[in-house]
C-alpha cells in the first residue's frame, strides 16, 4: 500500500485513495463542499486545495489520487490563499441570512469563512438575486440564493436513489438547482439532499424554523422504523424531540436513511404518549402510576391458569426485554402461550433494494431469536381459536411503539379484548384503545429513546444503543414491567431531572450555562 506524507505526518493507504481521503483518514481537516464520501467525485467547489512536493500549482485533493512517496499540505500560505479566494466566489452572491437560516450553527460556509476566509471583500457588482422558498416536493424547499451549486443534490438523485428529479439550470452566474418539468423531488430518500447540502439551501419542510440548533442535544441510536436497523442521530431538548439524522454506518445505511424513517421522533413525544396508566373495570376508567397499575395486573395474571394465560409481543422491543418477560411467563408462569404479531404481512418480505424493507419492525429476529430460546412454536390461529372459545381469559399485550406502522391495530385490539381481562403495556395512545370496555389495563411503555438494550436487524447483526434522555418519567421498560407483573418489587423515579421543560425556562438555563463559561449568548428579544 502506498506511503505519503500529509503535513509532516507519515500515512499508508489504500491504492487508488484520493488525497482527500486520505486526509479523511488521517484526521487532517481539509476545506471542501462538493466532495462526499457517498457520491461520485465533481471537483466543482475547488477549495480542497493542496501543495504536492514538486508541483508548481495546487491540485484539487477530491480528484487527485495519492502516489507512492507523495508529500502533500494544506497549511500552507499558498494553499490558505487559494482557499480564501476560492471562498470569495463562493460568497459573491450568497445572502446575509444566517440568523433566519436553519442550517446556521452547523452549516460549512460559516466554518469555512472562519477557518480561510476574514477578508475584505472586492466585488463591486451587486449581488445576483435568485429564487426564495422554491418549493421542490412534499418533504424540502430551495432557497436559490444559498445554493452554492457544488451539486450534491443532483448527484444525489442520479447515482443513490436513481430518481433524477434534480438538475442544474440556467449557465454562468444565473445557475440555479431546480427539478425538471413534472418531476418534484418526491422519492423516499428526498431528505438526504438536506443532509448532505452543505450551506442551508436545501431545508427540511418539517424541521424548517421550528428550532435552533445550538439548542439541541442529539444521541446515536438504532433507527426502529423497519427491520434494516439504520444507525441514527436523534436531536432533542427539554421541549421534545425535533429531528431524526443518519449515522454512518458501512455494514447497514451507508451515509443515508430514508424519509419514513425520519418519522420515528413523533411518536416519542409527549403529545403522543399515554402519560399515566389508566385502569378500567366497571365503574369506568381510573388513573393511576404506571408502577401501581402493573402491580395490581400481577394480580389478575397470577389468579389466571397457566392454560388460560397469553401474551403477545410485537417485534419492537429489545432483545434483554423479550427474554425478560418471555422468560417470566414460562418460568414463573408456567405458560407457553406467546404470540407474535405480525403487521403488514404481505409486504413483509419486500425490499426496495436500497434501504426500506416491508417488514416494519426493527427486531424481529430477536424477538424470534428469544422465542426459540423458550422453545415457544405457538400459533395465532391457536389464540384465535382460544379467544373464541374462551379457554384464554387473561391477554397481556406488549403493544407498538410506531403504531402508525400496524395498519390493523384497531382490529387486532377488538380481536384481543374477547379476553376477560386484558393488560396493554403500551407506549402511545389509542382510541381504539381508549373505547374498550371490560376490565382494562394500559400501562404506559418507554420508547427506544429511552432505554438501553440491542436490535437484530434482517441480516442478523446485533446492534447495541443507549438512553438518549426521559421522555415520559412514570413509564416502564418491559423488563419493568415483567418484574412488577412477577409480584416483584421495583424502584422507579418518577421525577428524573433530564424531565422536559418548558422552552423559556431551557433558554434561561442555556445562558445561565454560558455565563459561567464567559460565552456570548443572544439574549431574547436582542434580534
Amino acid at each position: 500500500m502506498p506511503k505519503i506524507t500529509i503535513n509532516g505526518k507519515e500515512v499508508e493507504v489504500k491504492e487508488g485513495t484520493s488525497i482527500i481521503e486520505a486526509m479523511q483518514q488521517s484526521g487532517d481537516r481539509i476545506a471542501h463542499y462538493c466532495w462526499h464520501p457517498g457520491l461520485s467525485v465533481a471537483g466543482v467547489c475547488r477549495l480542497c486545495m493542496v501543495e504536492i512536493e514538486g508541483n508548481p500549482r495546487v491540485q484539487i485533493a477530491c480528484n487527485t489520487m495519492a502516489t507512492e512517496g507523495m508529500k502533500i499540505n494544506n497549511t500552507s500560505e499558498k494553499v490558505r490563499d487559494a482557499v480564501k479566494w476560492g471562498l470569495d466566489f463562493h460568497l459573491i452572491n450568497h445572502p446575509l441570512d444566517c440568523p433566519i437560516c436553519d442550517q446556521a450553527g452547523e452549516c460549512g460556509l460559516q466554518d469555512q469563512y472562519m477557518e480561510y476566509g476574514k477578508y475584505d471583500p472586492e466585488m463591486a457588482e451587486p449581488k445576483q438575486k435568485k429564487h426564495k422558498v422554491v418549493d421542490l416536493g412534499p418533504t424540502v424547499v430551495l432557497d436559490s440564493e444559498r445554493c452554492i451549486l457544488c451539486s450534491r443534490c443532483v448527484r444525489f438523485t442520479e447515482e443513490v436513489s436513481k430518481t433524477n428529479e434534480l438538475g442544474l439550470f440556467n449557465r454562468g452566474d444565473r445557475t440555479e438547482i431546480g427539478t425538471h418539468d413534472g418531476m418534484p423531488l418526491n422519492n423516499k430518500y428526498s431528505l438526504n439532499t438536506v443532509d448532505i447540502c452543505p450551506v442551508g439551501a436545501l431545508t427540511s419542510k418539517d424541521f424548517r424554523f421550528r428550532q435552533r440548533v445550538w439548542y439541541l442535544k442529539d444521541s446515536e441510536t438504532v433507527c426502529n422504523g423497519c427491520s434494516t436497523g439504520c444507525n441514527v442521530k436523534v436531536y432533542y431538548n427539554r421541549e421534545g424531540f425535533f429531528r431524526v439524522k443518519p449515522v454512518y454506518n458501512e455494514k447497514v445505511n451507508g451515509h443515508w436513511m430514508c424519509d419514513e424513517g425520519r418519522e420515528i421522533y413523533k411518536f416519542v413525544n409527549k403529545d403522543h404518549r399515554l402519560l399515566k396508566a389508566q385502569v378500567r373495570n366497571n365503574t369506568g376508567w381510573t388513573e393511576m402510576h404506571a408502577g401501581a397499575a402493573a402491580k395490581a395486573a400481577s394480580e389478575v395474571v397470577k389468579s389466571t391458569a397457566a392454560d388460560s394465560l397469553a401474551l403477545v409481543l410485537t417485534a419492537q422491543y429489545t432483545v434483554e426485554e423479550f427474554d425478560a418477560i418471555v422468560g417470566t411467563f414460562v418460568n414463573e408462569f408456567k405458560s407457553k402461550k406467546v404470540y407474535f404479531w405480525i403487521n403488514n404481512k404481505e409486504s413483509f418480505d419486500e425490499f426496495d433494494g436500497l434501504l426500506l424493507r416491508g417488514d416494519k419492525n426493527p427486531n424481529t429476529k430477536g424477538l424470534l431469536k428469544v422465542l426459540e430460546k423458550h422453545g415457544i412454536s405457538a400459533t395465532w390461529n391457536e389464540l384465535s381459536q382460544g379467544l373464541a372459545a374462551g379457554s384464554i381469559k387473561t391477554v397481556v399485550v406488549a403493544g407498538p411503539e410506531n403504531q402508525a406502522v400496524f395498519p390493523d391495530f384497531a382490529d387486532r385490539v377488538k380481536e384481543l379484548s374477547k379476553a376477560q381481562n386484558l393488560i396493554w403495556l403500551q407506549a402511545g395512545k389509542n382510541e381504539a384503545l381508549s373505547a374498550l370496555t371490560g376490565n382494562v389495563s394500559l400501562i404506559p411503555m418507554k420508547t427506544f429513546v429511552e432505554k438501553d438494550g440491542t436490535f437484530i436487524n434482517h441480516a442478523g447483526l446485533e446492534q447495541k444503543f443507549k438512553k438518549a434522555t426521559v421522555v415520559v418519567s412514570e413509564a416502564l421498560t418491559l423488563t419493568e414491567a415483567a418484574l412488577l407483573l412477577a409480584g416483584k418489587n421495583l424502584a422507579i423515579n418518577a421525577s428524573p431531572a433530564n424531565e422536559f421543560m418548558p422552552m423559556n425556562q431551557r433558554i434561561d438555563q442555556v445562558e445561565v450555562e454560558a455565563r459561567k463559561k464567559n460565552e456570548f449568548v443572544f439574549k431574547r428579544g436582542s434580534l
